[in-house]
């Protein structure tokens, strides 16, 4: 079936297949009733990436660069997975996409490369909406010479480029800033950003940690420098990848043992990561061109080279998806809403283009901590405290050691898994009132 774009939100969410999607996951089948709200923190893996790992540990469990057919396999497993990752943010280049740990690890790894490259240029903007990984490596800087700027949000939960440019100067280094905020779920517009920082001679460094898995990620359409994204929360198991402009990559400093290549990715990728994990990576982005390929019978699944078709799948696949979340953002704030919750960030369920399915609220004269609890009695899981934003729980006025709660969804979630949520939130606020 395909997904016409003159539809109404509800009616192409209507036609999204939920259902037999969740039956990919199985997890989800083994969780019986529980209800994964956490998918912020990490999202469950559908079966053809946890075959993926186990093919990967049963049949190919060495280290790479020998002569033997194992061993060979696995730099075949890694090339794949760095292919798959490439597709998956239409990179110009495999060579440009470094695997490793985690996003935070690669963060780090560019803001010591650009701290010791920093000259007259010596200004980083950050913002007090990201995540603090987004932040503090660059604060690290500040033995380096490092000044920093802070393009702060606005009391709706965004950030404007507006506010954004006449933080920039001939001094501005680098501009640090989220895809999509893990906290309230709201989408920044990084092209604009891009535009504004490179017209100024500065860089573009993008966390699409938290928007991984709820759209298409098209680094030459945001025309950013570099860009970080985690696995876990995209379906697959627990590790990283960095995307950078190979030129960029090319000349920043890092650390690489000797007898490693002083050229992308190479040199970014230091030590042995994890390689049943890229394996993973590689078989959750397959599942997820797999949706486009369901979902779009005019794909062009047939034309060009394998590349060229997984990506138009991947297009169709995460325009679906962007579409069936957004049905799924505007009813859980209608739910949220009709509890009295106090939502922070993008409220109007008219509005659900601009956020992701991530919501943070609280709910008057509870604390947060026991909301979450009560969902967990429910068998529902969501979060509570700050997040991994203190501050922005501090522009928020809210106390960074309480926080508040989050509750992130995915496409595999549904609306009645949000109106289960609606009747523990409700339950929880009449036993308080009893």
């Amino acid at each position: 079936m395909t997904l016409v774009s003159s539809r109404s939100a509800a009616t192409a969410a209507d036609l999204f297949p939920v259902q037999e999607l969740r039956a990919q996951f199985p997890s989800l089948a083994r969780a019986g009733e529980f209800v994964f709200f956490d998918n912020a923190a990490g999202a469950q893996l559908p079966q053809q990436a946890l075959d993926a790992v186990q093919h990967h540990l049963l049949d190919r469990n060495a280290q790479r660069g020998g002569r033997f057919r194992h061993s060979i396999a696995v730099d075949r497993t890694v090339d794949n997975g760095r292919q798959a990752i490439a597709t998956f943010l239409n990179a110009r280049r495999p060579e440009e996409i470094a695997l490793g740990m985690n996003a935070t690890s690669f963060i780090r790894t560019i803001s010591l490369a650009i701290g010791q490259s920093l000259q007259e240029r010596d200004e980083i903007v950050v913002t007090d909406l990201d995540h603090e990984a987004n932040i503090g490596t660059w604060l690290a800087l500040a033995p380096f010479g490092a000044k920093f700027v802070w393009w702060k949000m606005r009391a709706n939960g965004n950030l404007y480029v507006e506010d954004l440019l006449p933080l920039l100067s001939e001094r501005t280094r680098l501009v640090a800033v989220t895809l999509a905020s893990n906290t309230l779920g709201t989408i920044i517009n990084v092209r604009a950003v891009a535009d504004a920082a490179h017209a100024a001679g500065a860089e573009v460094f993008v966390d699409a940690v938290h928007f991984g898995p709820h759209g298409q990620i098209d680094v030459q359409a945001f025309d950013c420098d570099y860009l970080v994204c985690s696995g876990y929360k995209i379906f697959a198991p627990h590790m990283g990848f960095l995307w950078g402009r190979y030129e960029l990559l090319k000349a920043l400093p890092t650390f690489r043992e000797e007898f490693i290549l002083d050229e992308p990715p190479f040199k970014i990728e230091a030590g042995t990561f994890v390689y049943e994990n890229v394996a993973g990576m590689e078989g959750a982005i397959r599942y997820l061109a797999s949706i486009g390929e369901w979902l779009d019978t005019d794909s062009g699944r047939d034309a060009g080279d394998e590349p060229s078709r997984v990506s138009s799948r991947l297009r169709s696949a995460m325009a679906a998806i962007r579409t069936y979340e957004q049905h799924l953002s505007a009813e859980l704030l209608r739910v949220l809403t009709d509890c009295g919750a106090q939502i922070y960030g993008i409220r109007d369920p008219a509005q659900v283009e601009r956020r992701v399915p991530t919501v943070c609220f609280n709910l008057p004269g509870i604390t947060p901590a026991a909301v979450s609890e009560a969902a967990a009695v429910a068998n529902i899981g969501i979060r509570d405290g700050h997040l991994y934003t203190p501050r922005l729980m501090e522009r928020l006025g809210l106390p960074v050691a309480t926080g508040a709660v989050r509750v992130s969804l995915v496409h595999y979630n549904t609306v009645a898994e949000i109106h289960r949520l609606g009747d523990a939130l409700r339950d929880l606020q009449q036993g308080k009132r009893a």
